[in-house]
């Protein structure tokens, strides 16, 4: 166990887990924080022994969001670096090469609920709440809406953002919000098993994967396919494909060397 002054970095092979460790505050998304949880996933994302990375919250909420006290009566300068630093977390999370698993067991609301959507994955439990009630105090949730947006829809995340109100985890599953939900006494068995199904894959494909679909997703049909034929040429002609392939055809277990 490794610990910052607002996250907590547990390795546990094939995953690192780290942990937003403010519970008395219920895991607000401070500046420090922030950039604290940017500097971490990048240090992680350059590990080649990390295969995965979990997000976790520390005490009863996995993120409150943005921390409001901080917020309080600061000059525009101040929000520009808050909501600058919160960018950049949200677009660390897709560019580390691991594939990124919130393990969200309480409540996710505004940036919170933003992280979760940036997840590339993500398992609740059945107490999970997700919400973006920045309208009812007067401070839309307008970066949430990017990643919530994608994730669930147009029509389902503007429900979200102008009414404010909480979605249980069972909604949350069935909008796309979060892949799994589970019984809390098996959230951590559910994160382990999505992370060993993962890691049992070669960590240069996986990489390679996530980059191509967070590179191809937003794109038109053919621009997309003009990205990820390249992605398949440089895919296929590298050792782990060659192993794989090789592997399936002989009828055994393949041996990766992760490149």
């Amino acid at each position: 166990m490794t610990e910052h002054a607002t996250v907590l970095v547990r390795r546990e092979p094939p995953a690192t887990h780290v942990t937003l460790n403010r519970p008395e505050k219920r895991n607000a998304l401070s500046l420090e924080l922030m950039r604290e949880l940017t500097g971490v996933l990048r240090d992680l994302g350059r590990d080649e022994q990390v295969g995965a990375i979990v997000i976790a919250g520390a005490g009863p909420a996995f993120s409150a969001g943005h921390d409001l006290a901080e917020m309080a009566d600061r000059d525009q300068a101040f929000y520009e670096e808050v909501f600058a630093a919160c960018v950049e977390l949200m677009e660390t999370v897709h560019a580390v090469p691991q594939p990124v698993i919130a393990r969200v067991h309480g409540i996710a609301t505004a940036a919170g609920c933003q992280l979760v959507a940036a997840c590339d994955l993500a398992v609740a439990s059945e107490q999970a709440r997700f919400a973006t009630p920045g309208v009812k105090i007067g401070l839309f949730c307008s970066t949430p809406m990017v990643p919530i947006s994608r994730a669930v829809g147009r029509k389902r995340a503007m429900e979200m953002l102008l009414t404010g109100e909480p979605i249980d985890a069972a909604t949350a599953l069935d909008w796309g919000l979060v892949n799994r939900v589970v019984p809390a006494e098996e959230l951590d068995a559910a994160v382990s098993e999505l992370v060993a199904t993962i890691t049992r894959s070669s960590r240069y494909v996986v990489a390679l994967g996530k980059e191509a679909f967070w590179a191809q997703v937003d794109r038109d049909e053919h621009g997309a396919y003009e990205l990820t034929s390249g992605v398949m040429c440089v895919n296929a002609a590298a050792e782990d494909a060659r192993e794989g392939i090789g592997a399936f055809l002989g009828k055994r277990a393949p041996t990766w060397r992760n490149r």
